[in-house]
């Protein structure tokens, strides 16, 4: 068991870094070595990719009072990179997923945000799950 846990070696938190700089920055995507570098490129340009069609999925499962403009723009990216997993890595569970992006969103976010956060990701894993299995 690891006694030491590094963010800059979490695979989530260097894709919620990517997508942020993507996004919002307009940063270079570079993926330096990594021992899940192909996983986290994947996941990057795999979202950004289908960037309309999550968005369009997360307006559709979560209905009208959900409006993702109006979350802040870090929490934004982790929803889109955590729904782009449940979408298209059906051979993540989804209970990882989202373990996975509370762990990773510990470092971005305030502990209101990331009980939020566990909420809809929840609600998405769940209603998308069962609609497309």
């Amino acid at each position: 068991m690891r006694t030491f846990f590094s963010p800059k070696n979490n695979p989530r938190v260097i894709i919620i870094q990517k997508l942020y700089g993507s996004y919002y920055n307009e940063t270079d995507l570079d993926f330096p070595k990594h021992r899940f570098r192909k996983f986290i490129k994947d996941t990057v340009l795999g979202t950004i990719e289908r960037n309309d069609l999550i968005l369009e999925e997360l307006n559709k499962k979560l209905g009208d009072k959900f409006i993702i403009n109006k979350l802040d723009k870090v929490f934004q990216t982790i929803l889109k990179a955590a729904t782009y997993e449940i979408m298209y890595k059906p051979n993540l569970s989804i209970n990882i997923i989202i373990k996975e992006y509370l762990n990773s969103s510990n470092f971005f976010l305030e502990d209101s945000q990331t009980k939020y956060l566990n909420a809809l990701l929840d609600d998405i894993g769940k209603k998308l799950r069962s609609t497309n299995a």
